[in-house]
């Protein structure tokens, strides 16, 4: 019945749109507005933008909707994958522009609406490298008056880049794929971000307003400047019709939520690509060993795992850890990998090794590539301006080169023959950079690029668990995890690190099956300091330790992961699901994190960065749980339980956490 009336209700909408380009469906109402030559958009009564426009660049001409001398509207239902709901498109012509068509997709019941355009040359190809479906300027004001912020989300974690938490004083602020205007007393928020990551990287670009609303906003594809690693312009889409990203605009009376649903609607359109295993408790060789990695040393930390952890709680719930090799594995001959592996089968052990494929590490462009020797390095190099391109001390290379994917191929040939069953990757970035040129010449740009090569590894090991490390955030769906930030070893500085990008990335183990918080590294740390760090790991995703547990190692970190890493109850917090931030407003990162698990228990973990002891009141209703009712708080890392109603009074020490289960009394 319902979808009988829903359908009776866009057919009678459908007959007046052809002199009026507007609807009013559900929570939304899309109307144009003659003034502002724009649309206006209002959810629930709240006005969250009075004119609407497309922009896109025609060379380097800047050309918007409101250039235009016609336009024409329609409203039709819409059944996607998104839901039921109702497609206004407004068709733009001028004879001396190519034709444009907006799409406003309207879902009655969410809280979100999504947009996109096309330009359409007839005959004629049209290309662009800037296509912006939300322009808003000016921005009317969308939030109450108090501690008004806007979000800075990175486009990689690559070079210890930074989520940050803005108050609106900036002049200009750019975040990458997505961006969030809240309020944090209310945490009523807007979240306007891209949805697609097949062709273009997007921005979103914020002017300033005053301190409780930002100017304008604009939200484009084309985005290419430092932080996304060109040094040149994003490449240009070219044919008889471009299509802009879609674009997701929402508001929310919890911005937390609505980051949430943003990246639900991700997945919606690229699902998530998952592990029919637990999630990963484990070991990395780089947290310590580094490239003192050696066959024997790797055997030894099997060892250690299974005579000590594994029978201690440190194992997932499919009864295994993973332990990896990373950077340095290339120095076991093939019988030494294949011996590594199956020596960790022994101990009910998953292998794990590590490759960059899209980087030449050797800057040698001479030099004959092992694996595809018809080919030099400077055959598959990236160039930009006719120089190859350089980061992080690695020379990016072309992932559409054929050479890359003979590279490819044997590369998962050692991997299968020997066994490995987990792969990370890592220096994914560099093969999503602008260039002159691609070897395949339908590749325009260089998210393109990206997701070809992306494929390419889909194809020769997706059947392994793929974990990216520095990489972009989007596109996510090739990999089942992702680390979450930049290197993170021991001290409390990288658990802040890492607990920054939860503060304001833990959404994203909806793109990804697990977010990951690094290697685990327990020597030349406090105590605090050990805690804070195993803590960051079990309420960020993945649980990965990262000590030399090898014969030569130190007792002192052995003895300390054996106090650590053997607290069942803090082991069982570690379930692969991201916490979610109290707040925020941090200006640097949050140390509050809660959970609310479906069986009604609440975790909840606050983090002390600081050299002094801190004092908080904790509100019960702030953490989302009801006020009036009486639980009991349980900190794991000490046992000690009291009773708590309306407020929880902590003593944190410095640079440590305490852990907290909390259920009804």
């Amino acid at each position: 019945m319902r979808l009988i009336n829903l359908n009776l209700l866009l057919f009678l909408a459908l007959l007046v749109s052809c002199s009026e380009p507007s609807v009013s469906s559900g929570k939304w109402k899309v109307s144009y507005d003659r003034q502002q030559k724009g649309y206006r958009i209002e959810k629930e009564n709240q006005l969250l933008s009075g004119g609407t426009y497309a922009s896109y660049k025609l060379g380097d001409k800047l050309v918007t909707t409101r250039d235009y001398q016609k336009s024409r509207a329609k409203l039709t239902p819409v059944n996607d994958a998104f839901g039921q709901g109702s497609l206004l498109q407004v068709t733009y012509t001028d004879s001396n522009l190519p034709t444009l068509v907006q799409s406003f997709y309207i879902y009655p019941e969410k809280d979100y609406l999504l947009t996109e355009f096309t330009l359409q040359g007839g005959d004629a190809d049209i290309e662009s490298n800037y296509m912006a479906p939300v322009n808003i300027d000016p921005m009317p004001a969308i939030l109450a008056e108090g501690d008004n912020r806007a979000l800075f989300q990175p486009f990689d974690n690559d070079c210890w880049i930074r989520y940050q938490s803005h108050p609106l004083t900036f002049d200009k602020l750019r975040s990458y794929e997505v961006a969030t205007v809240l309020n944090n007393n209310d945490r009523n928020g807007l979240i306007v971000g891209s949805v697609e990551h097949t062709d273009w990287k997007t921005g979103i670009d914020m002017s300033r307003g005053d301190r409780n609303n930002i100017g304008s906003l604009v939200c484009f594809g084309g985005v290419a400047d430092t932080l996304t690693r060109d040094s040149k312009a994003h490449g240009a889409l070219k044919g008889k019709e471009v299509k802009s990203p879609k674009i997701f605009l929402g508001f929310f009376n919890d911005w937390r939520t609505g980051l949430e649903e943003y990246g639900k609607a991700n997945a919606v359109v690229a699902p998530v690509k998952k592990w029919p295993g637990a999630v990963t408790f484990g070991w990395n060789s780089w947290g310590a060993l580094q490239f003192n990695l050696t066959y024997k040393k790797a055997l030894e930390v099997s060892d250690f795992f299974k005579n000590n952890l594994q029978n201690n709680h440190f194992v997932n719930t499919d009864g295994n850890v993973t332990i990896g090799l990373d950077s340095g594995w290339n120095s076991f001959s093939d019988e030494e990998l294949k011996s590594f592996v199956d020596h960790c089968a022994a101990n009910g052990q998953i292998a794990g090794v590590y490759w960059t494929p899209f980087t030449d590490w050797g800057k040698r462009p001479d030099n004959i590539i092992k694996d595809a020797p018809g080919y030099t390095y400077k055959d598959v190099y990236l160039y930009a301006n006719g120089q190859p391109q350089e980061l992080d001390g690695a020379y990016a290379i072309d992932p559409t080169h054929p050479a890359i994917e003979e590279m490819m191929k044997k590369t998962s040939d050692l991997f299968h023959r020997s066994g490995f069953k987990y792969v990370k990757m890592d220096f994914m970035t560099h093969g999503a950079m602008e260039a002159d040129k691609w070897y395949n010449p339908d590749i325009q740009t260089g998210i393109q690029a990206y997701n070809y090569g992306m494929q390419l590894l889909d194809k020769y090991f997706g059947d392994m668990y793929i974990n990216l490390s520095i990489s972009p955030v989007f596109p996510a769906h090739y990999a089942q995890s992702r680390r979450i930030a930049c290197d993170a070893w021991n001290k409390i500085k990288d658990t802040e690190y890492t607990l920054n990008a939860l503060s304001y990335g833990w959404w994203q183990d909806e793109v990804y099956q697990y977010n990951d918080a690094d290697h685990l590294v327990l020597r030349e740390a406090t105590e605090g300091e050990n805690r804070a760090r195993i803590t960051s790991g079990a309420i960020t995703g993945l649980y990965i330790v990262g000590d030399d547990f090898s014969a030569g190692g130190k007792s002192i970190d052995k003895e300390r992961a054996m106090k650590f890493l053997t607290n069942p109850e803090v082991n069982a917090v570690a379930t692969g699901v991201s916490f979610a931030p109290v707040e925020g407003n941090g200006e640097r990162s949050e140390n509050q994190f809660v959970l609310h698990n479906a069986d009604g228990t609440t975790y909840f973990a606050i983090f002390n960065y600081a050299d002094k002891d801190m004092n908080a009141t904790i509100s019960l209703e702030r953490i989302g749980l009801n006020p009036a009712t009486e639980y009991k708080a349980k900190e794991l890392w000490s046992g000690q339980e009291q009773n708590v109603k309306g407020y929880m009074q902590v003593a944190v020490p410095s640079a440590d956490v305490l852990l907290y289960k909390i259920i009804n009394n």
